[in-house]
């Protein structure tokens, strides 16, 4: 195909792709994805070899959230049943951590429920900073806390933090339809904070809410522009209990598509496949490596993932490697800060956590969508309930965590 010959070489450029360009790839028939799949492996290969980068989240408080983020099961009024506490404590976070390390993560993403940290909250995650990189020689840590204040940015890169993850999640247009009590140019603020300080910034989306193709492309060009390192993206987790608990928009093919799109958007990025993959993948997880070089390993903030063990297997049988933290993994112009020559990284001048208590957000109907995304795109055979396991492991638990 002209269009995917195209865009493979804009993506060895790291040129932008045109909106038109990206919208062809979403729209194009299963009888093209593997080349489309092929066709994003090259770019894929290209920037970041067969590595794969793991990530290992550590839900340092859970549930109880003012907020009213529609696709989130800690939101306000959710009635989805996750486990619920408050603050772990650094050795019991660092413990955690240690976990996900062993089993091969490279990256501890460090979550917390709410609108945004208070001070206090910012010294104790600190605290955790600390005590994980004193105990884990080599890793990285990436703090999630929300909305940040002025100069908060600042304290998390003094303490050791190497990244800040705050998810655009949805295009700016249909934002407000997702989350009423904070706007998408909160979201962006907090990227812009994170950049400022010298954060690592990690910011990216979620699929499957029932947007259209042009809110996905939207937010992914709204992402290039913002230059963040990693692009995580989720597939939205449909938790009975929170408004989206019926939106089931999504098929392999389509998750696969996105993937694809988003890594000719943004070439030389980390692409994570985030939560979502074992609900909406499935058994088209490891051709899913072929287009993103980073995962999350074991479980999520509240759901259950894919046994680490099986991570691990799928990443050596799909002929790919576990990325070493002796290991860069971003291309030599960016991990040196500079964008070089022919573009492709964005502008640096311009979660799913954060949240005040107020208005829900709108309603949406209690019956399954029947059309798809509202372009038209393939249905799935019907919900997989069965695949959405609330996470009763690892931390806030007794239990050892799935790593």
């Amino acid at each position: 195909m002209d269009l995917l010959n195209t865009l493979v070489d804009k993506g060895l450029r790291r040129e932008l792709p045109t909106r038109d360009e990206a919208l062809a790839v979403l729209a194009t028939s299963d009888d093209d994805l593997l080349d489309v799949v092929a066709a994003a492996g090259k770019v894929r290969r290209h920037w970041f070899g067969r590595r794969v980068k793991l990530n290992y989240l550590v839900n340092l408080k859970s549930g109880l959230c003012p907020e009213d983020c529609s696709y989130c099961s800690q939101r306000l009024g959710s009635t989805a049943g996750i486990l619920k506490y408050t603050w772990l404590k650094p050795d019991q976070a660092s413990d955690a951590a240690a976990a996900g390390v062993a089993g091969g993560a490279k990256r501890v993403c460090l979550v917390a429920s709410g609108r945004g940290p208070t001070d206090r909250d910012v010294d104790r995650v600190s605290e955790t900073i600390k005590a994980i990189k004193d105990n884990n020689e080599g890793v990285e840590v990436c703090a999630c806390l929300g909305l940040l204040s002025d100069g908060q940015a600042e304290r998390l890169r003094e303490a050791g933090a190497d990244a800040y993850n705050h998810n655009l999640n949805t295009s700016e247009a249909t934002y407000g339809e997702i989350t009423t009590t904070h706007t998408y140019e909160d979201r962006v603020d907090t990227v812009h904070k994170a950049h400022a300080a010298g954060l690592s910034a990690c910011s990216g989306l979620i699929a499957g809410m029932g947007e259209t193709d042009e809110d996905l492309v939207d937010v992914v060009f709204s992402l290039r522009e913002l230059d963040p390192d990693s692009v995580p993206v989720n597939f939205l987790i449909p938790f009975e209990g929170t408004p989206l608990g019926k939106e089931w928009n999504l098929t392999p093919q389509r998750c696969l598509r996105i993937l694809a799109m988003t890594r000719f958007v943004c070439p030389d990025v980390e692409v994570r496949i985030a939560g979502g993959r074992e609900v909406h993948l499935r058994t088209m997880q490891p051709l899913a490596l072929h287009l993103a070089n980073s995962i999350f390993l074991g479980d999520y903030l509240t759901s259950e993932g894919q046994a680490g063990k099986a991570d691990l297997d799928m990443i050596a049988d799909a002929g790919f490697e576990v990325e070493g933290t002796d290991q860069v993994t971003l291309p030599e112009h960016r991990a040196t800060g500079g964008c070089g020559e022919g573009g492709g990284c964005g502008s640096q001048e311009s979660g799913g956590v954060c949240g005040s208590a107020g208005t829900t957000a709108p309603s949406r109907s209690d019956e399954p969508r029947t059309d798809g995304p509202r372009t038209g795109g393939p249905r799935t055979d019907g919900p997989r309930t069965d695949l959405v396991a609330v996470r009763r492991r690892g931390a806030g638990t007794d239990l050892a965590p799935n790593a």
